[in-house]
């Protein structure tokens, strides 16, 4: 089982911190989605994320192994269909639904033991031509850079953060983990301050159809 976010503990349905600067660009970059498509969010946490799709028309699923984190989103976007269930290569399997239009994951991957896992049952969750977007914090010279003159890793990547991140991805990295697990034309944007130093990259590939 992969496991991550278990140690979440959601207070409340409002967007989390890093949501409010992923967001806008998971929007951009779902712009051309047909009304009314499926979607799966993979880490869901309170829903807050799945919430907006909901309210653009669309099917929404949500996973997450935050028990009271899917007892929110239950509360709050009452269309959708949410699950405690851990995100592996069988997480398709288990929901006994079709792969989805769109399947999407911000800020998970990052804690997880076994990313490859993780990217598996995304692939085999999106449909044929279908879409992938997933988000985690950025990593490059420069920021790493920036992170070392500042004498930042105590912070950033502090050891006693219960449930914190224990991966750490470069666009360089995470392209190679995408194509291992089947998808293709990854291509990378950033969010949060400036390109350079940005907070997190959002990578979007496809499933070949």
């Amino acid at each position: 089982m992969t496991e991550f976010r278990e140690s979440s503990n959601y207070r409340n349905a409002e967007l989390r911190g890093c949501h409010q600067y992923v967001l806008p660009e998971i929007k951009r970059l779902t712009a051309d989605l047909k009304p009314h498509s499926r979607i799966l969010d993979a880490g869901c946490g309170n829903g807050s994320l799945t919430r907006e799709f909901a309210r653009m028309g669309h099917t929404v699923t949500g996973i997450d192994l935050s028990r009271n984190g899917i007892e929110i989103a239950r509360a709050q976007c009452p269309e959708g269909r949410f699950e405690v269930l851990a995100a592996d290569r069988h997480m398709l399997e288990h929901l006994n639904e079709p792969p989805f239009d769109l399947v999407y994951s911000v800020e998970v991957i990052e804690h997880l033991y076994d990313p490859i896992s993780f990217l598996e049952g995304c692939f085999l969750a999106t449909r044929p031509g279908g879409m992938f977007l997933c988000s985690t914090p950025y990593h490059g010279y420069l920021k790493n850079l920036a992170i070392s003159l500042t004498n930042g890793w105590d912070r950033h990547a502090d050891p006693l953060d219960q449930g914190g991140h224990i991966k750490f991805f470069s666009e360089k990295t995470l392209t190679r983990a995408l194509r291992m697990a089947g998808f293709v034309k990854p291509g990378f944007v950033r969010s949060g301050r400036t390109p350079l130093l940005g907070k997190s990259m959002i990578a979007a590939a496809t499933r070949p159809a």
